[in-house]
């Protein structure tokens, strides 16, 4: 299969609800061809060091999904190479749902907003937990502008990935970018 993220995501039962519906021929033809979607490009690495929050869900052994905010400043989460990303954690509210999730099942999905210019990118791949040695790729994720205790880090292999229709998505601006937009204003006049 081709595209890496739908030979993931698109299974037998959601192929099925696409062809009740309509949309499977526009789908199947991604299907074939060479691999895709499973290495980062300049485009995602661009996108992905811009973030400066994203969404993380794993899966418990008991079945339950479970979603989780993390945020930093922009490029906390970085790109290691084509098939690799990580994050240092640091700590937060103590609850290590995450963490624990991981340790049974290092399946993790990702989605990346960027509410401003309405894109999202969709990420699929097997997290490891690493830390505190080999101090190097915890030095590699730490970011020197923050200065918080690195518990662990949180490396992500890319299985695939799938850039994701700007519909409906709402555009939202940080504080950061609200304040520039409004000192651009007061340069106007």
């Amino acid at each position: 299969m081709a595209h890496k993220f739908a030979e993931i995501a698109f299974t037998s039962t959601v192929k099925q609800v696409q062809e009740e519906m309509g949309s499977r021929t526009g789908y199947s033809s991604i299907e074939t061809g060479p691999d895709r979607n499973n290495l980062l490009r300049d485009r995602e690495r661009v996108f992905i060091e811009a973030r400066d929050s994203f969404y993380i869900a794993s899966v418990s052994e008991t079945g339950w999904p479970y979603i989780q905010h993390r945020g930093g400043p922009a490029g906390f989460l970085k790109v290691i190479d084509q098939s690799t990303i990580g994050f240092a954690d640091y700590s937060g509210n103590r609850q290590y749902v995450t963490t624990g999730n991981v340790l049974t099942n290092d399946r993790v999905a990702l989605f990346l907003m960027d509410y401003p210019n309405q894109r999202r990118l969709k990420l699929l791949g097997r997290m490891a937990l690493v830390g505190p040695e080999p101090p190097s790729i915890l030095d590699h994720l730490q970011d020197e502008s923050y200065k918080a205790q690195i518990e662990r880090g949180m490396i992500i292999r890319v299985e695939a990935f799938d850039w994701n229709c700007p519909q409906h998505i709402t555009p939202r601006y940080t504080q950061s970018e609200v304040d520039a937009f409004i000192e651009s204003m007061g340069d106007q006049r």
